[in-house]
């Protein structure tokens, strides 16, 4: 009998002969070996029923054939081939992940989960293939978006922290319809507030933004609306503002400009506020320009002096 792609049927009948060996380049299909293995023609387009029924066939026949030889890998890669649909079921919950690998990325790393439970499953134990090479696949997706997926990788720990308190804000939010606090975070999954924050802030590495990507708010959409650029991410964020350093200063140096006589005071008016050269000033208020010299070098030290011991 030969096996090809067919609507899954409702009820499932062994086959009534048995079927020819199946092809395979290189003569492998003639050997001895593999007499009376089911032909499968299309091992990745059998019904759930027959992919089920044939496995069990192809793992009887694996485990007397000599690991290495081309009959052993002829039924292995059939097996594997058999089984995608196993990969296809698995990594359809991963699909479409913000930031994650495309949809054949992860059929091929479920594959690898799927050849491991291949060459560890013993038939002999009366469990399905099913149950064993699930957990593998499932567990091999997760480890590639765990290593690959994270823009900034962080330590096991606190990728895995972050999914825990992902799943522990929704289920608090879900409980008490309000976001949950680092300590109600931290009083349901028994941690402390700190290990909450750090977790937090490891979250952050998940994905990044380009700065040079479209702001994505209501502002946007209506600038684009109305015609006009949208800016950038790089164009909302702010600088640094070296004049704020100054402020602390200025605020403590008020109080000692007002202790000053009216002459050092107009002498600093016009030299930092109107900018005013010594001999300018001195021309001003009638004396040298030695001596505004002087007075200002007296003047800025004295209120240093006083800046200082505060």
């Amino acid at each position: 009998m030969t096996y090809t792609a067919t609507a899954e049927p409702t009820t499932t009948q062994a086959p009534t002969h048995a079927p020819a060996p199946a092809p395979a380049p290189g003569g492998v299909a003639r050997s001895p070996a593999l007499a009376g293995l089911p032909e499968v023609s299309c091992p990745r387009e059998l019904s759930t029923g027959e992919a089920r029924q044939l496995t069990r066939v192809f793992f009887d026949r694996l485990r007397s054939l000599e690991p290495g030889t081309r009959e052993h890998q002829y039924v292995r890669n059939t097996l594997i081939e058999m089984n995608v649909a196993l990969v296809n079921f698995a990594a359809r919950p991963f699909r479409d992940r913000p930031g994650g690998p495309e949809n054949e990325d992860i059929v091929q790393v479920g594959i690898i989960g799927l050849i491991k439970a291949i060459d560890r499953y013993d038939p002999d134990r009366n469990t399905q293939f099913t149950t064993l090479a699930l957990p593998y696949i499932t567990g091999e997706i997760k480890r590639h978006f765990r290593d690959t997926t994270w823009a900034v990788r962080v330590p096991r720990r606190l990728q895995e922290l972050r999914s825990q308190l992902a799943k522990a804000t929704e289920e608090l939010t879900a409980a008490t319809d309000h976001a949950p606090s680092h300590a109600e975070l931290a009083d349901h999954l028994d941690l402390t507030e700190d290990e909450v924050r750090e977790g937090l802030v490891a979250a952050n590495g998940y994905s990044t933004q380009s700065l040079d990507a479209p702001q994505d708010s209501a502002v946007g959409t209506e600038a684009h609306r109305a015609g006009r650029a949208t800016r950038t991410l790089a164009e909302t964020m702010g600088e640094t503002d070296h004049a704020l350093e100054a402020v602390e200063d200025l605020h403590a140096l008020t109080p000692l400009l007002a202790e000053l006589d009216e002459r050092s005071s107009r002498i600093l008016e016009m030299r930092f506020g109107q900018e005013l050269t010594q001999a300018q000033i001195g021309a001003e208020i009638g004396l040298s320009q030695m001596h505004v010299s002087r007075l200002l070098t007296r003047t800025l030290g004295h209120l240093r002096e006083e800046l200082l011991h505060d």
